[in-house]
């Protein structure tokens, strides 16, 4: 999702990651966002050191009574070409693209309208609703989406490594209007630069660091912080446990800073397994 390109950078052959996200909650109530999300993606080596990337992920979205969505199946590659590096140390470039079809609904069997007020500040759904058919109104239509996406990832040692990267996403500015082609509601093309990494500080302790930067017309968003990362036993490498915190800002149309959130975060992996749980207090 973040960008194609790590479609397969892993240190391991196989990869599945299932995500659920439950938004302003306390606010809404059973109209609260949901997102939820299903990927999986593989590496295959390609000579001696290359290597090409497979990749398909879903996910879906939901907002507020008329259940607003988005629903979204994607198939992403990337290939790794070695640059450098010696016997415990390697240095990447990988290029990735992914295609998806999107999927647009809204549910107006909720919807309230000027025409519906009763005069006396209340709503009577037996009055009647615009005529949205006649408008060229469509509750429920598809559209393509194009993304590209570039990384370098360098492995340090066995214990540090790091990588940066870039993506343009919504390349093909697909037109999102419920009215079609009677208007024109371009998908603006999204860019996105993010970096991070492993670093180790002493045997078993490690620091997670990440940085993600995304614009996209009129607005940008930041997010950046880290996670400590402690070995747990004699296997550290296969058994962590990892605490740490983010901070998200986003920038006002009218101009200045909107600091939005502090993410607190935790994580355990043993083996070829992990589990994660993160809470913004926005």
């Amino acid at each position: 999702n973040l960008n194609p390109a790590m479609t397969g950078v892993m240190n391991c052959n196989t990869r599945v990651v299932a995500n659920y996200r439950n938004q302003w909650s306390q606010i809404l109530g059973g109209d609260a966002y949901n997102t939820y999300s299903v990927s999986y993606d593989q590496k295959i080596a390609v000579g001696r050191s290359d290597y090409f990337g497979i990749g398909a992920s879903f996910w879906g979205d939901r907002a507020g009574e008329l259940s607003f969505g988005t629903t979204q199946g994607r198939l992403s590659f990337s290939y790794a070409k070695k640059m450098g590096g010696y016997r415990k140390s390697a240095h990447y470039l990988v290029f990735g693209a992914d295609a998806g079809i999107s999927q647009r609904r809204v549910d107006l069997n909720n919807a309230r309208w000027a025409s519906q007020h009763n005069g006396n500040g209340g709503h009577d759904p037996l009055l009647p609703a615009p005529d949205l058919n006649a408008l060229g109104f469509n509750s429920d239509f598809l559209h393509a989406d194009l993304t590209a996406g570039l990384i370098w990832f360098s492995v340090l040692d066995e214990s540090n490594s790091y990588y940066v990267g870039g993506a343009m996403h919504h390349l093909n500015q697909a037109n999102v209007s419920f009215y079609g082609q009677t208007a024109d509601e371009s998908l603006t093309t999204r860019f996105t630069l993010h970096a991070g990494g492993v670093f180790e500080v002493n045997r078993g302790m490690s620091l997670v660091p990440g940085f993600i930067y995304m614009t996209q017309g009129q607005h940008m968003e930041i997010n950046f912080g880290t996670s400590l990362r402690f070995g747990l036993g004699p296997k550290s490498d296969q058994q962590s446990w990892q605490l740490g915190a983010w901070y998200r800002i986003g920038n006002k149309v009218d101009g200045g800073i909107h600091s939005d959130a502090l993410i607190l975060m935790t994580r355990f992996d043993y083996g070829n397994y992990g589990i994660g749980f993160s809470y913004d207090i926005t």
